[in-house]
């Protein structure tokens, strides 16, 4: 049986943190499936800008296949229950996603900050113009920018870079009356530090994830299992 202490107002700000756990529920490997390799590769040489700078052909064969993943997956009950609860707060909801795939969108959410940037999204190493990757062709080794000719390259935050919408999010955290992880290890930084900084704000921390996270100490009310059957329980006990 499900119980919260917690019971929102339209009033509350609420801000959801999501890692790899709720997509790896959808059935998306997560990025340390196979210990952390893939074809024997570490995960690191193909997710760093040394990596594409060494070798552009090997890091696109490995983010087409986590693209193409994506036609087989679909959003979760975990997805849409955060959908349902963005519904409730309207504009005094954000959802930080640790997540590349689109998930969240795909399943209704408007209000999201895809910090480590979007698989369906690429642009030119040269000139920095934007494309989607349902637009380009990726049927070549390296796709190149229809502008200027420029090496095409996933619109991820590899390691070493700098995560997007760190000061939007910044001031969410000094604003936010509910701070909830889902899915989530604790150990990724910086989207690791936020539920501490949230709750030296005053926030009430909430978690859902399969195993107790590395952050459990900040974490005011624990529920530990699977999102797609937690969450909706939950976010029907907040809002109702």
């Amino acid at each position: 049986m499900i119980e919260t202490n917690f019971k929102f107002t339209k009033k509350d700000k609420v801000i959801i943190l999501t890692g790899a756990g709720i997509s790896a529920e959808s059935g998306l490997k997560t990025f340390r499936d196979n210990n952390g390799l893939w074809e024997n590769h570490r995960v690191e040489e193909v997710a760093t800008p040394q990596a594409f700078a060494r070798n552009p052909e090997m890091v696109w064969k490995f983010y087409k296949q986590r693209y193409s993943q994506l036609e087989e997956v679909a959003p979760n009950p975990g997805h849409f229950a955060l959908k349902e609860l963005e519904d409730f707060c309207d504009n005094n909801f954000m959802l930080i996603t640790q997540n590349i795939d689109g998930l969240h969108s795909t399943a209704g959410n408007k209000r999201v900050l895809e910090m480590h940037g979007s698989l369906h999204d690429c642009y030119c190493s040269k000139c920095n113009a934007a494309f989607k990757m349902k637009d380009i062709n990726l049927n070549v080794m390296v796709p190149k920018c229809s502008d200027c000719g420029g090496d095409l390259r996933p619109d991820i935050v590899w390691f070493g870079e700098i995560p997007y919408y760190l000061n939007e999010i910044d001031l969410l955290l000094k604003n936010v009356n509910y701070f909830i992880v889902v899915g989530t290890s604790g150990v990724v930084q910086p989207a690791a530090s936020f539920l501490y900084l949230a709750r030296m704000n005053g926030a009430r921390t909430i978690g859902v994830n399969m195993e107790a996270p590395e952050n459990m100490m900040f974490i005011d009310e624990f529920h530990q299992g699977a999102s797609g059957e937690i969450l909706p329980k939950l976010v029907k006990l907040w809002i109702n």
